[in-house]
């Protein structure tokens, strides 16, 4: 019953930390100097034997990856998204697009596509990095415990959903909710700054360094980008102020961060009531 309760506790772990398949129906000791035999193959001869009769095998080759846009040739997916996202005059031709889109090697291991969620006439655009467990499963960003944790702050400046528009970075979860890479963000951006551009808000915080660094094009970190207004200028040359914040997901590892992201919120509050007063 100990070993039942412990492995139970060990599963629930591995599901916290967003490992939630396996990748291999056979189970590897990765403690043995070698791995053991493929089911229903015999074991190969030592180097330099062979079976009597049977001539030399080639080396063995590793099979290749499953061949996609992004894999192939990331420069023609990025090509791709912009053509597609620059046709599109409406956030429905938009989310048409994006789904529609295979450029992007995430969205072969996700469950959904997540685009926004939230009123897309709002004053307010919240970007943030990539959908975690939840947001693939319901298909929406910001919807698990970072998300309570986001609508919790919004809630403190007297704002919701049905006043702010909320997205991310990319649009598939990455596999145990890693970091996206630089070539996913590069493939994503085209549409995230078209859906910026349609959405046209007064006021966008970014939430997180993926988002501050990727958009505004810095390398510091969020410690440094934090509370700092910075000017965004789209493709029709409307420019839109970005404040960068800390992600809900590292207030809820970080909890001693709550109170710069609260002088964060604060600003962005009174950013806000000022534009849409002028």
């Amino acid at each position: 019953m100990l070993e039942t309760d412990l492995a139970r506790k060990l599963l629930d772990f591995y599901l916290a930390l967003g490992v939630d398949e396996a990748m291999g129906d056979q189970p590897l000791d990765r403690r043995r100097a070698e791995p053991p035999p493929a089911p229903d193959r015999a074991r190969p001869p030592a180097p330099g034997l062979r079976a009597a009769g049977q001539a030399e095998a080639p080396p063995s080759r590793a099979p290749a990856p499953p061949a996609d846009l992004a894999a192939l040739a990331p420069d023609r997916g990025i090509a791709d998204a912009r053509t597609r996202a620059a046709e599109c005059g409406t956030l429905a031709a938009l989310d048409a697009a994006i789904r529609g889109f295979d450029g992007c090697a995430l969205k072969q291991t996700a469950m959904s596509t997540v685009i926004y969620d939230g009123a897309v006439d709002a004053p307010l655009l919240v970007i943030g990095e990539a959908p975690g467990g939840e947001e693939d499963r319901l298909g929406k960003p910001f919807v698990g415990p970072a998300g309570q944790m986001l609508d919790r702050m919004l809630a403190a400046i007297g704002l919701d959903r049905t006043r702010a528009c909320i997205t991310n970075m990319v649009y598939w979860r990455p596999p145990g909710n890693r970091k996206p890479t630089d070539a996913e963000l590069a493939v994503c951006l085209p549409f995230v700054e078209r859906f910026i551009s349609l959405v046209n808000p007064k006021v966008i915080l970014l939430a997180g360094g993926t988002p501050a660094q990727t958009l505004l094009g810095r390398t510091d970190g969020i410690t440094k980008l934090r509370g700092r207004w910075f000017d965004w200028t789209d493709s029709r040359g409307v420019t839109i102020p970005m404040l960068p914040s800390y992600h809900p997901s590292y207030l809820l590892r970080s909890p001693g961060q709550k109170r710069d992201a609260w002088k964060d919120f604060l600003v962005l509050a009174d950013r806000l009531e000022g534009l849409i007063q002028s």
